[in-house]
């Protein structure tokens, strides 16, 4: 079968691969709970949902978006007619990340065989049971020469990367991302990297705190706050801090209850490994709410800290977990020196009522995306791209720009026949005059 000519054969595989997934949606949501226990609400709305979305909108426009694309031609190219072609990279390689472990697999690829391309998956080996489901519902959808899935752990990663592809995609921490960049310098193969950081949600005093507190505690904790694109850490107008934070552990409670390990709405964390890490960033701090945890259930409760040092553990890596920093300013000349610190995030989040403060900010601070008045939602529309920029990532996806991701875009002019001008040939004696008033003209 050509996987990159036949359209029609594309779109009848998306059709299999959405049939698939919806006959086997239960499943997924139990593998996503065996593997940190993810709420069955979070499964469908952030996993299961969202790759049906994406399936749904690429057999829905593949034609439209593979289609030859006719642009307004030169006219020192007339008479002519141009267009730009997509055409499949060839053979991809997509690499997974744990925390939203079927999403983060399948969204990259439903856009890049869509494209036309070949595919090697490598679904992440923190999540198992996650893992094994995605292998068997790609095994009934695909030939294994169209799509394959190799599951493992690094080394599988190495061996994967070691070959020679033609585009990879990579989804997860800024460490990895450095070695896969690097893996894909070897053959100037072309790359997306979804990476992450340290990102910032500044409240003013014009916010409305309670729904801000809201909003934070939701886009904060879902996902035991594993998520890229979560809160890092608070950066408050200081006479707003003691209102907001008890509105923080009222939302809190409401969300979770008051025996928050005995929630069944909140996940838990991936692994001991993780598990360790997280509570160190806590040991020390002055912690304003939670900070309990149990090593055997890979439990930490949603935690509140105030005011850690700068130069502290939580402060100088991402957290990627359940613990969010409150931090205080009094000018803009303050929230600038906690900002700039760190390589430009993912994400940022402004709470203000303040227009033009708001509109300083996103124009002053570089970063992938974000919200005004809001967390993490702007992840939800496909037709705004996601990615970073800097060490936050490099390219962007979701909707037609997935697509496009994955396809070479080759520029093409159709030349006529019937009229040659002859003021480009040589010998080029006196013409000189004339195209520069040509050109001064265009």
């Amino acid at each position: 079968m050509d996987f990159k000519s036949d359209i029609k054969y594309r779109k009848e595989t998306l059709k299999k691969l959405l049939y698939n997934i919806q006959k086997s949606e239960d499943l997924i949501v139990k593998a996503l709970y065996d593997d940190f226990k993810k709420p069955e609400f979070e499964a469908v709305l952030t996993e299961t949902n969202y790759v049906i979305s994406e399936l749904k909108d690429a057999i829905k426009n593949i034609n439209k978006w593979a289609k030859p694309k006719r642009v307004f031609p030169s006219l020192l190219n007339f008479p002519s007619s141009d267009y730009i072609y997509k055409e499949p990279y060839g053979d991809v390689l997509i690499i997974a990340p744990w925390n939203y472990p079927f999403q983060l697999a399948l969204c990259p690829l439903v856009a890049a065989v869509a494209a036309g391309n070949r595919v090697v998956l490598k679904p992440s080996e923190l999540t198992p049971h996650t893992s094994a489901v995605i292998a068997k519902i790609i095994e009934k959808t695909f030939h294994i020469n169209h799509v394959e899935v190799f599951e493992g752990g690094v080394d599988v990663s190495n061996k994967l990367l070691a070959q020679r592809w033609d585009y990879i995609f990579f989804t997860g921490s800024v460490a990895v991302g450095k070695i896969v960049a690097k893996a894909a310098a070897e053959n100037l193969t072309p790359v997306t990297l979804e990476l992450g950081g340290k990102n910032p949600c500044i409240i003013d005093e014009t916010a409305n705190l309670k729904l801000a507190a809201k909003r934070i505690v939701w886009g904060k904790f879902i996902n035991a706050g594993q998520t890229c694109i979560a809160p890092d850490y608070i950066l408050i107008q200081k006479n707003m801090k003691v209102n907001f934070i008890s509105y923080m552990i009222e939302e809190i409670i409401k969300a979770y209850g008051k025996k928050i390990d005995k929630s069944p709405d909140f996940a838990r964390i991936i692994n001991t490994k993780n598990w360790y890490r997280l509570t160190n960033m806590i040991q020390g701090e002055h912690v304003l709410f939670g900070g309990e945890s149990d090593a055997n259930k890979l439990y930490i409760a949603p935690t509140l800290l105030e005011e850690p040092d700068l130069e502290s553990a939580v402060m100088k890596e991402e957290i990627f977990g359940p613990i969010l920093p409150i931090l205080v300013y009094e000018n803009e000349n303050d929230i600038e020196k906690v900002v700039s610190r760190y390589e430009k995030p993912l994400s940022f989040y402004i709470f203000s009522e303040n227009n033009s403060f708001s509109q300083k900010l996103i124009s002053k601070y570089s970063f992938g995306g974000g919200c005004i008045n809001d967390t993490v939602v702007h992840f939800s529309n496909n037709r705004l791209p996601f990615g970073g920029v800097g060490h936050s990532g490099i390219g962007a996806y979701h909707g037609k720009r997935s697509f496009d991701t994955f396809s070479h875009h080759k520029a093409i002019v159709k030349k006529g026949n019937w009229l040659d001008l002859p003021m480009r040939y040589a010998p080029y004696k006196d013409k000189l005059a004339s195209i520069k008033r040509i050109l001064d003209w265009l």
